[in-house]
């Protein structure tokens, strides 16, 4: 985060939409709305031009789409969170979405509700969905997955390592948890990725959840 506080990129083709998304992050307190983009290919030219913290994205542009700007973001600017601001709920969205590495996933009708908080929480390295994204991955976690990940394959601290990602702990906040070193604990969550087949840590979280390692967030 700069001094100005965190740095906020806007992407959505509706420009009434994008003067209420920008008023309700710029109420919170050392939020700066730094660029705008009407389309996907205005994204990520500002997204490469602009220096910025946290990515708010509409799915559906003219364009590139909003799971190629996240595919483009996540490629050039792996440290910007991402999130996804959408009207879209179905589940083909939430997973594409998560496995491009959002940080975060929105409905637009939460978003004076959440917005603030979901950009609080991907800066401090969580994850954060609308509640009723939460209900759509329970349901997803509940139907058919034909590669269930083999949680035998986890050692002890990889499974306290899991729990505490899925409660969206941060990496120092882990470390400091376990009283071992930053670097371990990345090292034990890209072990996790690496047995578990999945590549994010939100992910790693409807892992859990699905396994009942951890409760799925009350809404």
């Amino acid at each position: 985060m700069s001094k100005a506080g965190v740095r906020v990129i806007l992407a959505d083709d509706h420009t009434l939409v994008r003067a209420g998304i920008r008023r309700i992050i710029e109420s919170r307190s050392g939020c700066v709305v730094v660029g705008e983009a009407a389309n996907g290919d205005e994204a990520v030219d500002t997204l490469r031009t602009v220096a910025a913290d946290v990515l708010v994205l509409d799915l559906k542009m003219e364009g590139l789409d909003g799971i190629e700007v996240l595919r483009v973001a996540k490629a050039e600017r792996p440290d910007l969170k991402v999130i996804v601001l959408t009207m879209h709920a179905g589940r083909e969205y939430v997973v594409r979405a998560m496995e491009e590495g959002a940080n975060g996933y929105l409905l637009k009708d939460s978003a004076v509700q959440d917005l603030t908080a979901s950009i609080d929480a991907v800066m401090a390295g969580r994850t954060y969905f609308s509640p009723a994204i939460q209900q759509q991955m329970a349901a997803l976690l509940k139907g058919s997955s034909p590669a269930m990940p083999d949680l035998r394959a986890l050692t002890d601290r990889e499974r306290e390592v899991l729990i505490l990602l899925a409660r969206g702990l941060t990496t120092k906040e882990i470390a400091a948890t376990l009283d071992i070193g930053t670097r371990t604990v990345e090292t034990h969550r890209a072990n996790l990725m690496r047995k578990l087949g999945v590549r994010s840590v939100a992910l790693l979280t409807q892992v859990a959840i699905r396994e009942g390692i951890v409760d799925l967030p009350s809404p």
